[in-house]
């Protein structure tokens, strides 16, 4: 399926140019005070990784039929867009760096969960300028905290802070 058999909200731009990736416009900016909106585009970005892994699927395609099925859309919808769409398009590089500072864990070793909040924040480490290393890990640790395993809050703050500190 591609890019064009889905409706984007009409602010989302997919640049073939780019992986695919998509690029928010101008309206799809949210202020960086609106965290409800953030954690809830995070989530949802959360939502499509955790199904394309847990079907051992392509996310591209996840996130299509994801799409299709939300009515209505919701304002938050482009982040979450961005997020999933910027994972699958550096999710070597993305998956590179998780394994290499979560130490003593494999990827495959880590809950659904927790690898795809690591995915989500690393992504937001090292290629969302507009996001502030500690925003990214404290939204990716709360998200653990409500959907994971007791111990899944520290881990993802262990790995994401070493990645902080010695990959951004």
């Amino acid at each position: 399926m591609s890019s064009g058999d889905y409706s984007l909200p009409e602010y989302v731009e997919l640049d073939p140019a780019e992986n695919g990736e998509a690029r928010p416009g101008p309206d799809a900016s949210m202020p960086a005070g609106n965290l409800s909106a953030r954690r809830k585009a995070r989530k949802r970005a959360l939502d499509v990784l955790y199904e394309a892994d847990l079907r051992a699927a392509e996310i591209r395609p996840t996130l299509e039929s994801y799409l299709e099925r939300l009515d209505p859309r919701p304002d938050h919808l482009a982040y979450t867009v961005r997020l999933v769409e910027g994972v699958a398009g550096h999710q070597e590089r993305i998956d590179e760096v998780i394994s290499s500072y979560a130490e003593g864990w494999t990827l495959d070793r880590m809950p659904v969960v927790d690898r795809n909040l690591a995915r989500i924040a690393v992504f937001e480490l090292l290629y969302a300028d507009d996001i502030d290393s500690p925003v990214a890990i404290t939204e990716a640790v709360e998200l653990a905290r409500a959907l994971s395993t007791d111990d899944s809050p520290r881990f993802l703050n262990g790995v994401l802070g070493r990645i902080a500190e010695y990959a951004v």
